[in-house]
């Protein structure tokens, strides 16, 4: 696997010279959205799309102290959970003094949609539509099969047609979509490449052979993203822009190589994790080309963040704040991979699981892929940055 990211650039470079028509000039993904609002909006609401990053609750019931449904929670955000562990999306709706709660929350085939509404003061406020594990189309995210909803954006988005028929110029609409989706492929591609390269040890295939089939699966797995960010960027013409709505912004993906669970890959595996998110984040501009919304620059973001951790106050990007051991231990063992969904670090509680000398602040990531209370933080303040560049709020 020593030249897989050679590979991968290469499969990268065929796609774009068969989508460009061989020798046409113009070059996928190199235009830009056009034609967005560029005065402030008065908004009442936050809509907001996506996965785990996004998620504001969704399986709080998951993590029932008593393993009844019922609280208190261990946690239930995909973060440093506490007092204080909000995600971005909840720290965009305070700056701007609006009320957003999860469209929907359960586990294991049971939900309540709009829990809030139960009071109908809050009725309306049931906006935040992430959940963890969703992808773009597909409702077979990661944690279906045991239990988790994942709602994929697709249906994230007529759920909310569905309740409030359109959309309206005083909703803020955030979307962030698609990493699941990198996850997925990868593990496909990762099991593929497991196989081809004992087939190749062994003898079953040759050297030329076993490139041969690497490239074949790294090609498939580039393929589904862009599948995949053309499908987000139909849905936000088609769904969104067309039924309604006006203040729209659209993330790209940062790539997850930079992450713990990257860095704990082989370098080439790195590379071909990286070359993922390149593709979908190509084929998303390459998709909202002309398009009446704002894109969110996270994949820059992110790595400047990798690069200049300091610049944000932070002290640790590469270690996971909550101990895993401790969240299987308070789990009995259903949990083993120290997501942070289980992890609470509620200071002097018998459910703390920090990690030993961690910071909820000033350590970027969680667990190997979600962000601290700080990390959602330096998310937050850029995404509000941007707004503000953008001229939608003061």
């Amino acid at each position: 696997m020593t030249k897989i990211r050679s590979w991968a650039l290469a499969a990268l470079a065929a796609a774009l010279l068969a989508a460009c028509g061989g020798n046409d000039p113009e070059v996928a993904g190199s235009g830009e959205p056009a034609g967005a609002p560029t005065t402030a909006g008065t908004f009442s609401a936050i809509v907001s799309f996506g996965d785990s990053l996004s998620d504001v609750g969704t399986y709080a019931p998951a993590t029932s102290i008593t393993g009844n449904g019922q609280p208190p929670y261990l946690g239930g955000k995909f973060t440093t959970n506490g007092a204080a562990g909000t995600v971005w999306v909840e720290n965009v709706a305070a700056t701007l003094g609006i009320i957003t709660t999860p469209a929907e929350v359960g586990f294991a085939g049971q939900s309540v949609h709009c829990p809030a509404a139960a009071n109908p003061a809050l009725a309306n406020t049931c906006t935040a539509y992430g959940q963890g594990g969703a992808r773009v189309t597909d409702p077979n995210g990661i944690g279906k099969a045991t239990g988790a909803l994942t709602v994929p954006l697709k249906t994230q988005i007529a759920n909310h047609l569905q309740r409030f028929t359109k959309f309206r110029d005083s909703d803020l609409i955030l979307i962030w979509s698609g990493n699941n989706d990198v996850f997925i492929q990868f593990g496909a591609f990762a099991a593929a490449a497991t196989q081809i390269k004992t087939d190749a040890a062994t003898g079953v295939i040759s050297s030329d052979e076993a490139g041969r089939r690497l490239f074949q699966a790294q090609s498939a797995a580039q393929e589904e993203m862009k599948k995949a960010a053309l499908e987000l960027s139909g849905y936000v013409k088609d769904e969104i822009l067309a039924k309604g709505g006006r203040y729209v912004s659209v993330f790209n993906l940062p790539d997850s190589a930079s992450s713990p669970f990257g860095a704990s890959l082989p370098a080439d595996a790195r590379g071909v994790l990286s070359t993922l998110v390149d593709t979908f984040n190509l084929w998303l501009r390459d998709g909202l080309t002309g398009v009446a919304v704002q894109i969110v620059d996270q994949n820059t973001k992110a790595k400047d963040i990798t690069a200049n951790p300091g610049s944000y106050g932070l002290t640790n990007n590469s270690v996971p704040a909550c101990d895993g051991t401790i969240i299987g231990a308070l789990t009995g063992g259903r949990v083993t991979d120290g997501s942070s969904l289980f992890c609470n670090t509620t200071t002097g509680a018998p459910f703390d699981a920090l990690r030993t000398g961690a910071s909820v602040t000033t350590w970027q990531f969680a667990d190997s892929v979600h962000p601290t209370t700080g990390g959602h933080r330096i998310i937050s303040d850029y995404v509000l940055q941007q707004l503000r560049a953008f001229g939608w709020i003061k």
